[in-house]
């Protein structure tokens, strides 16, 4: 088995080199090889028409005038842990990190989209929802709900992110919601109960409220973080059923009656399970609400 990272020399060629090169000019692809033995491991190398049995196989054309989707972004999570380490930096070097990552000018990577956990991932320093109260309490009308959180790092970090590139788009995925509304009671698995899927729909919509009223633009929620994975602390178990329910008859409405356009993605796990955003997007009362389906990869 070999994995087959192409590339292509001269890169600079990539926007304006001017009249078409001659054959003989055309620069030739090359390649990281690794293969399952080891015996090459990230070896650049050209790629001969040995690999596939023709150059044909290996020639890249660029048509700058034909397009099909629409790439809205690239970037990556940033957790709660990234958070708080970036928050910890001097103020300089923090601000040469972000410029690095999110500019737009020089050698900057310019990252232009971000995942964010709504409430605790895995890999915060510790447990949280927005709405936690004490044992036997509960809060449908959201009264209790705070942000307080991710104002000791997070919301300080996408601050000044969102200096260094305003148009930065932002992704939302809860791990769970608060335990009050769980069957079980804990951070840890368990099911949404069904009579909290109102207020769990209010969560969601204050969240977003609140992240706006911070200056901060959620672009996009998903309903659930790994859905069918109830292991990590936070976790939670939601079925594609379940699922449907909640969007179809709860944040769906709810996003629609606060007047908010940002935009619900369906299921959010690994790409051998597509039976589950199919079933939730046959179900008549959640499809008009959800704008595309995200998978792990």
């Amino acid at each position: 088995m070999k994995i087959l990272l192409p590339l292509l020399a001269l890169a600079s060629c990539l926007f304006g080199c001017g009249p078409v090169p001659s054959e003989s000019s055309v620069p030739q692809a090359h390649g990281y090889v690794t293969t399952a033995d080891s015996a090459r491991l990230l070896s650049f190398e050209p790629l001969s028409s040995t690999e596939s049995g023709s150059d044909e196989g290996h020639r890249i054309v660029l048509e700058p005038d034909r397009s099909f989707q629409a790439m809205q972004g690239f970037g990556f999570t940033l957790t709660g842990g990234s958070a708080e380490l970036i928050h910890a930096l001097p103020t300089d070097q923090r601000r040469e990190l972000l410029q690095e990552l999110f500019g737009r000018t020089g050698a900057a990577i310019g990252i232009s989209y971000l995942r964010l956990s709504l409430g605790a991932s895995d890999l915060d320093a510790e447990v949280f929802s927005y709405n936690d109260l004490p044992a036997g309490q509960t809060d449908p009308e959201m009264v209790h709900f705070s942000l307080d959180p991710d104002r000791r790092h997070l919301i300080p970090v996408l601050k000044e992110i969102l200096e260094v590139n305003p148009a930065i788009r932002l992704m939302a995925s809860p791990w769970s919601p608060p335990v009050w509304m769980k069957d079980n009671g804990s951070s840890k698995g368990g099911s949404l109960l069904p009579r909290h899927y109102p207020a769990y729909a209010r969560y969601f919509v204050r969240y977003v409220r609140e992240m706006a009223a911070e200056g901060i633009t959620i672009d996009a929620v998903t309903v659930q973080n790994e859905p069918l994975h109830p292991g990590n602390n936070p976790s939670l178990l939601m079925e594609a059923e379940a699922q449907a329910t909640f969007v179809g008859e709860h944040l769906g409405p709810a996003f629609a009656a606060a007047g908010l356009d940002t935009r619900i993605v369906i299921y959010d796990h690994n790409a051998d399970r597509p039976d589950y955003p199919l079933t939730v997007l046959a179900d008549d009362r959640a499809r008009p609400y959800v704008d595309g389906s995200a998978f792990h990869l």
